[in-house]
């Protein structure tokens, strides 16, 4: 990882094959670090990353996250292959889904991971405290969702309590973003979602104790969008900007170009 927080820009699985390649051409101009997917039963994150591994062969490339209740190592390592994903670029987040005992799951699975995956670097999707140690002491990086920059400092320093004789493993987060005069409905009816998901995201809102349609970044120009985001470069290494906005290029451009580093 560089010295300084990077940023990169993320996006829902399934992004249309052009937009996905205009995006990730002007990530790469504006000076982003890496490119993300999210993974859903509708879409293959990979293979959206697969469309900007062409069109941005210099950016890193992450997949936030893939859960292994519905994707197992070998299947994973199944689709690089077919994908043909370098894996020296690939972050690759796996989290536990709708698993019985997240933690376990998370437990056992990495030596499968590890595997099935060789030179692909595996983030842990973490938010509770037990997954944040975990993800410090076993795995090669934490990934966190839907959290202030306060209550990121504070899982920030949960993974490094955890941290094994490498030290602490680069940090991680998705920071919804939108902009315009519509943007805190974007982010309320974003986060809406997510609230009520499963008991992991319930659990977490509610350690959370913000009020709904508040975490995250909502602002009317660029000046805004990077006073708030700046707010995150001390507790994540990497702030992953997740465009909240109509799955245009010009309108997933307009938000990379407000937030770039």
């Amino acid at each position: 990882m560089a010295e300084r927080p990077q940023r990169g820009f993320g996006v829902a699985a399934g992004l249309d094959h052009e937009v996905a390649t205009a995006l990730a051409e002007r990530c790469a101009e504006l000076g982003y670090a890496s490119m993300w997917s999210n993974d859903h039963p509708g879409a293959l994150g990979l293979e959206t990353l697969a469309v900007f591994a062409e069109a941005a062969p210099a950016l890193d490339l992450g997949v936030a996250v893939m859960a292994l209740d519905r994707h197992s190592p070998a299947e994973i390592g199944g689709e690089i292959e077919r994908l043909g994903l370098d894996r020296e670029r690939l972050w690759l987040g796996v989290g536990a889904g709708f698993s019985r005992k997240p933690l376990t799951r998370m437990t056992d699975a990495l030596p499968e991971l590890r595997e099935a995956l060789p030179g692909v670097r595996i983030v842990l999707a973490a938010m509770g405290p037990k997954m944040c140690r975990l993800a410090g002491s076993s795995y090669d990086g934490a990934f966190f969702n839907w959290m202030t920059p306060a209550f990121a400092a504070s899982a920030r320093a949960t993974v490094e309590a955890g941290a094994g004789p490498g030290g602490l493993p680069p940090v991680f987060g998705y920071v919804r973003a939108a902009v315009g005069a519509d943007a805190a409905g974007r982010l309320a009816k974003e986060e809406s979602f997510y609230r009520d998901l499963h008991d992991g995201y319930r659990n977490h809102f509610e350690r959370l104790g913000e009020p709904q349609g508040s975490v995250g970044v909502a602002a009317a120009d660029r000046t805004e969008v990077q006073h708030e985001l700046g707010a995150y470069g001390d507790p994540l290494d990497v702030t992953v900007v997740r465009g909240l906005a109509s799955a245009r290029a010009e309108t997933m451009i307009a938000v990379a170009e407000a937030a770039a580093p």
